[in-house]
């Protein structure tokens, strides 16, 4: 394999030439089987690899190849991903439903029990975020320390992710509201949650570079922590300034991320430290621990949804073309910062890997992050909030057909020869 081929990520023995995927070749089921590193194993990868069916062909030239035939990225999503947007959609109706024909139940969940949300708010927040923060390899961030490449690769995620995407966000927020100052707050406040796990989904299916995308969520999750509540403080209060609005506070918003995103973080690196390769395997843990963990963030997630419009009840029949409005900026931020990612990286000649894995961190946010916060200090019967709950309502089948896309066009574009070119 030529050098500008290697992967900076793994070590390749010379004495073993591998196929050069990025230019069609194929492994063996044997060589792929082999090679799988368990450290890094994710339960993405056997759902992918356990869903695919290898075929021995006969080539012209009379030798035999291996060729893998998958299942199409939906089919290898499991019943909750796959149909996300419809669960979503349905909390929604049995949330607006019940908030209708019991207008009493808006008061009783707007009373405050955790950082001024209210105790089954809260609740549904926490057991949303920690099955995701579980997922993140916080121990890849070593791999930092000794190559140069991906300090590249992370200079070029945070400048999109933190400069360019907050204020995409914000641009077509005045673009498309100018009108409605809460609706633009509570787009603003998803534009700034940087994506933290679910973005994992979306290279894997792509067959992006899962160790760079495994230590850009990493980053990013950390770097909430610090950069949330000032960026948030900035765009709205000084970008955004209305003088009859709320102005947001800084406490406010730092307790709320603190709470919803520290406490299951912490949590999250203390499970990885005590189970991952300890209590149990590493391949154990990355497959049937996680298996077991991502419905309750689903469901929590739905749960949540349910809340927030159950608290709503009336004012959302009231207001939905407030929801419709949301849509069209939501739609064109992720088009922007997905297909402008993919076009600057490989404009500056980074493998197809790199650039899916780049341009779906970019495009990708952490929602539960955003409607935490933005319940938090806005309130649950907030327009804010109303806005907020729209992101993933959109993201699972617009960031899905960019899969399918990326996809497509992966063998018609000629992409670049840096970083890393081993697919498993």
């Amino acid at each position: 394999m030529p050098e500008s081929f290697s992967d900076p990520l793994r070590a390749v023995p010379e004495s073993e030439p591998q196929p050069d995927l990025e230019r069609g070749e194929s492994l063996s089921v044997d060589t792929a089987r082999d090679s799988i590193d368990y450290h890094d194993y994710s339960p993405l990868l056997e759902r992918t690899s356990t869903s695919a069916t290898a075929q021995t062909v006969n080539t012209s030239s009379g030798l035999s190849r291996t060729e893998t035939n998958k299942l199409p990225p939906l089919k290898q999503l499991g019943v909750l991903d796959r149909y996300l947007a419809l669960w979503i959609f349905l909390s929604m109706v049995v949330g607006i439903s019940t908030g209708y024909f019991f207008p009493g139940i808006g008061s009783k969940l707007e009373k405050g029990g955790l950082a001024g949300v209210s105790i089954p708010i809260a609740t549904g927040l926490l057991i949303m975020m920690y099955p995701i923060m579980c997922k993140v390899q916080f121990e890849s961030l070593h791999k930092l320390l000794v190559v140069k490449t991906l300090w590249v690769q992370v200079a070029i995620s945070l400048f999109i992710n933190w400069i360019v995407a907050p204020m995409v966000m914000v641009g077509l927020a005045w673009l498309f509201l100018p009108d409605r100052p809460e609706l633009r707050e509570g787009l603003i406040m998803v534009g700034i949650a940087r994506c933290i796990a679910m973005v994992m989904i979306w290279i894997e299916l792509s067959e992006g570079d899962s160790d760079y995308g495994a230590i850009l969520t990493a980053v990013n999750s950390l770097l909430q922590m610090v950069l949330f509540a000032p960026t948030a403080m900035f765009y709205i209060n000084v970008i955004g300034k209305s003088p009859d609005h709320l102005q947001i506070s800084y406490s406010v918003v730092a307790k709320s991320v603190a709470i919803f995103l520290g406490i299951p973080l912490l949590i999250a690196v203390i499970t990885r430290v005590i189970l991952r390769g300890h209590v149990i395997s590493t391949k154990a843990y990355d497959t049937k621990f996680i298996s077991f963990l991502e419905p309750f963030s689903l469901l929590g997630l739905l749960f949540t949804i349910l809340i927030l419009f159950a608290s709503q009840g009336r004012e959302v029949i009231t207001q939905l073309t407030s929801v419709l409005r949301v849509v069209a900026p939501m739609f064109a931020y992720f088009v922007i910062l997905f297909f402008g990612t993919l076009w600057l990286c490989h404009r500056l000649g980074y493998t197809y890997k790199i650039c899916s894995a780049q341009a779906f961190t970019a495009a990708s946010n952490n929602f539960e992050l955003a409607i935490a916060v933005v319940v938090s200090f806005y309130g649950i019967s907030s327009t804010q909030a109303l806005a907020a709950t729209v992101g993933p309502l959109l993201e699972v089948p617009v960031l899905l057909s960019f899969v399918y896309i990326i996809q497509y066009y992966r063998e018609k574009i000629t992409w670049g020869t840096k970083g890393s070119s081993e697919i498993i």
